[in-house]
């Protein structure tokens, strides 16, 4: 797997300790949620590692933003987590907050599941960010930092065709709530958000075809009360509201992005 993009030398690092603020590694930054949040965070003076499996998109979430750091990295694969919190605290010596964003959908009806429909939203929805807090949990205590995972408002609801990834991303939500009671004696704060319909390219992703991105999104529209998609930088908004400072009395929270979806 590739390096950082920039600032990965332990001379960079002994010079760039001493002057940064807050530290955010951001999964799944390359688009959509995870590039909105890098940018949010760096906008707010952060130093922020984007990660993601492909160097293009994440330089263009970078788009020349030193506060933005690529580093190319999948985050199911072994010794990864590691890595990514490692390649944090060599560049800027801490890490203050973990965002949780990477994610994958892949549909199928019960009766049609494979073992290899399976397993990838397994791993990278649930699995992945379980290692990650694990590998980020001694300098997220050194911070008092905080984990923001990014769960999803159908992980609230049935969702028929995609219940594996909704029951990954409900499990995400419980994992949030159980760390926010473990991790509270070390200072640690847990958090997540549940986006709705939000434009981003995970349908692309997914593989549909423009007639099943067109019903998606009615389906979509119909279950969602402002009648509307929302937008990344929606959910990146709430994402660094919940990581800031000022919520330091907001732990185990799971915050709905998803225009009344849930509550509909």
């Amino acid at each position: 797997m590739g390096g950082m993009d920039r600032n990965s030398s332990s001379s960079q690092a002994g010079r760039t300790v001493a002057r940064v603020g807050r530290v955010v590694v951001v999964t799944g930054a390359g688009t959509g949620i995870g590039r909105a949040t890098a940018r949010a965070f760096a906008a707010q003076g952060a130093r922020v590692v984007a990660v993601g499996r492909r160097a293009e998109p994440l330089e263009e979430t970078a788009g020349g933003e030193d506060l933005i750091t690529p580093l190319v990295a999948d985050v199911t694969g072994e010794g990864e987590p590691e890595r990514i919190v490692r390649a944090a605290l060599e560049a800027y010596g801490r890490l203050d907050v973990l965002v949780n964003n990477a994610g994958i959908v892949r549909g199928g009806a019960l009766a049609t599941l494979a073992p290899e429909t399976i397993a990838p939203q397994i791993a990278t929805n649930l699995v992945a960010p379980i290692l990650l807090a694990q590998a980020a949990l001694p300098s997220l205590e050194a911070a008092g930092g905080v984990i923001v995972n990014v769960s999803t408002a159908v992980g609230q609801r049935a969702w028929p065709g995609h219940a594996v990834y909704a029951a990954t991303k409900a499990a995400v939500e419980l994992l949030t709530r159980s760390w926010a009671v473990e991790l509270a004696p070390r200072g640690i704060r847990v958090v997540a958000v549940a986006p709705g319909a939000i434009e981003t390219p995970i349908g692309e992703h997914q593989g549909l075809t423009p007639e099943q991105l067109a019903v998606v999104l009615e389906w979509q529209l119909a279950h969602t009360p402002l009648g509307r998609i929302g937008q990344p930088e929606e959910v990146a908004w709430a994402i660094t509201q919940l990581a800031a400072p000022a919520a330091s009395f907001i732990t185990g929270a799971v915050l709905a992005v998803d225009g009344g979806a849930v509550v509909a």
